[in-house]
């Protein structure tokens, strides 16, 4: 999957122009009243073809590859984060639909790529731990599940329609009896809770899940039953390539206007950029920017040419997370006190980032995972 270069530069530009005449000068109004405006945007975002990025070409969406998507990811993590927030949730549950029976991709996935059909991932739980730890269940009761549990931070949880709910449908069978429900929104015993004020990515909006005997028809299973555990680990895998190319964008804005910055601020009658602390700021923050860009990249190409990149994924995202909080910080150093204030945005790159280090898992999880693929046997990293 993937566009051709020529079509692919021209989608890309003309989405960054949208990116920085229209998305960024919201950055005031976002602050101020914790909302993004989705009645004006939405309609945009489909203009820029921005809901079926990730969607194959097939079933109406543009259909990008890995590699082609990170450099439009990356550009929306310098702009006010909760836009990045909600289209990498929409595209990352649109990726993971693919994963469904043919039936299900031809009713979905066309009205994904068009934004007429939200999608969000139902993982995290408020009681138990990702993966074969969650307590949700779904028993089958005739030709229906009857769904109970609780998930919650549920990204877009306030305008989703469907609900992708990693649930046991059979907890005997362990890992295996894992599945994928697909709920929808207005479905009898199903309620959404608002969740507290979140640091950073305002606008973004996360929602508690309650399931109590909701009734979902067997033919809402994405895909087949017991593949919960695999959908899951395999959108996470690429998930955490995105969340890296996130903190990537997120760099790459602080050390532009670092720079801008230490060029401009005079004390004492030169430039701050000419003072060997400030240079050194600088540099530690491009080596790390370059080292986090080829480390994606080379992830990304193992993607596209069919390869499973369970370690890559992790240590890109790892790495990302580490890279993006001390490039803010450094960042932070350079412009001073006023950096701390709402005058320059990097006040509010700094707290966006700070949800890198947290989403699709925790350092632990991605040094577990790291650590896993090593001991089961993964010999080289070319």
């Amino acid at each position: 999957m993937a566009v051709e270069p020529g079509e692919y530069e021209k989608l890309k530009k003309s989405i960054f122009d949208f990116i920085w005449r229209e998305l960024d000068p919201l950055e005031e109004q976002i602050s101020r009243t914790g909302k993004i405006p989705k009645e004006e945007l939405f309609p945009k975002f489909r203009e820029h073809k921005l809901f079926g990025l990730m969607v194959p070409a097939e079933y109406g969406g543009v259909g990008l590859s890995v590699t082609q998507y990170l450099p439009i990811l990356a550009e929306l993590a310098k702009i006010p984060g909760g836009i990045r927030v909600i289209l990498h949730v929409h595209n990352m549950a649109a990726k993971c639909m693919t994963t469904g029976r043919p039936e299900q991709k031809r009713a979905y996935l066309p009205r994904i790529a068009t934004g007429n059909l939200s999608v969000a991932f139902g993982l995290t739980e408020p009681d138990a731990g990702t993966g074969t730890d969650i307590k949700t269940t779904a028993v089958k009761d005739g030709d229906t599940f009857v769904l109970n549990g609780k998930k919650h931070l549920i990204t877009n949880a306030d305008f989703t329609q469907l609900f992708m709910i990693f649930c046991y449908t059979n907890r005997d069978l362990g890992a295996k009896g894992i599945s994928t429900l697909l709920v929808e929104r207005e479905t009898p015993g199903f309620t959404i809770e608002d969740m507290p004020h979140c640091m950073g990515c305002w606008g973004s909006f996360h929602g508690r899940l309650t399931f109590k005997d909701c009734r979902v028809p067997v033919t809402n299973i994405l895909g087949e039953e017991g593949r919960g555990i695999d959908q899951s680990l395999g959108g996470l895998e690429v998930s955490r390539l995105f969340i890296a190319a996130t903190s990537l964008g997120t760099s790459e804005r602080c050390l532009e206007l670092a720079q801008r910055y230490a060029k401009k601020r005079v004390t004492f009658g030169k430039p701050i950029a000419e003072r060997q602390a400030v240079q050194g700021y600088l540099a530690d923050m491009a080596m790390d920017i370059y080292a986090l860009r080829t480390m994606i990249y080379d992830a990304a190409r193992k993607y596209d040419e069919g390869n499973r990149i369970a370690f890559e994924s992790s240590a890109c995202k790892l790495f990302g997370s580490e890279v993006v909080c001390r490039v803010t910080d450094k960042a932070l150093l350079v412009f001073g006190g006023i950096g701390y204030t709402q005058q320059y945005p990097i006040e509010r790159l700094y707290r966006d980032a700070r949800l890198n280090v947290l989403e699709e898992g925790t350092p632990t999880i991605q040094r577990l995972v790291m650590a896993r693929s090593l001991l089961q046997g993964l010999k080289d990293f070319k």
